[in-house]
């Protein structure tokens, strides 16, 4: 399992327009955002007691959460994700799943799924009966990608963060979502072995430091 580095760092609107501004002539944009941003959907899972919300909150070292997810509206294309994060580095696995499995999912059911299935898939599966993981909130988000390939360094900016409060039926178009309270704007970090100088530099603003928000956490605000 491959680790990667990960910052979190709370800006606000006028950080955005300087920092953006530096990583357009640094960095690509990512192919797949359309106007350079692309609107995300996510449902993410935690167990009766709460123990990823928990563990975030309280820092524990080792943990994970699972979440489904699709990007601008486009439910033909679903991914079943799990983060880990161990020792300040974090792993993503992912895997594609249909409609029917996202569906059943987001009731609370485990699909039929075959012994072929995917291991990421089956161990949601598992999870769901053993620990009673369940789906908890639906989170909205516009998200702002950069690249720059020596590294493997992502930086994406994350805003208009918004809840469906316990409504977890997240395939629905129609589903309304609230601001997830007085959430900030959010930059993320990631890269593999080393993050260039380059990139290092543009990022540094006076007074922002890494931090360990979480747009769960957030959205988890009303319950």
């Amino acid at each position: 399992m491959d680790f990667r580095h990960e910052w979190k760092i709370e800006i606000n609107t006028a950080d955005l327009l300087v920092l953006r501004s530096r990583l357009q002539v640094l960095m690509k944009p990512d192919e797949h955002a359309a106007g350079g941003r692309y609107q995300i959907r996510s449902l993410y899972f935690d167990s009766p007691t709460d123990r990823a919300l928990r563990e975030k909150i309280d820092g524990v070292n080792q943990r994970e959460k699972f979440r489904i997810r699709y990007y601008n509206g486009d439910t033909s294309f679903l991914a079943l994700e799990k983060k880990s994060k161990l020792n300040g580095l974090c792993n993503k696995q992912a895997v594609r799943i249909t409609t029917e499995q996202a569906q059943a999912i987001a009731y609370g059911s485990t699909p039929q799924i075959q012994q072929n299935a995917p291991p990421l898939l089956q161990e949601l599966c598992y999870k769901m009966k053993i620990e009673g993981l369940r789906p908890k909130v639906v989170v909205d988000y516009t998200r702002e990608p950069f690249i720059y390939r020596p590294g493997n360094v992502r930086i994406t900016f994350d805003y208009g963060i918004r809840t469906g409060l316990r409504c977890t039926d997240f395939l629905n178009p129609e589903l309304v979502t609230i601001p997830a309270g007085d959430a900030p704007i959010l930059m993320e970090v990631k890269w593999d072995a080393f993050l260039p100088d380059v990139i290092r530099d543009a990022i540094q603003m006076i007074g922002r430091r890494a931090s360990a928000f979480s747009k769960y956490a957030q959205c988890r605000i009303y319950g």
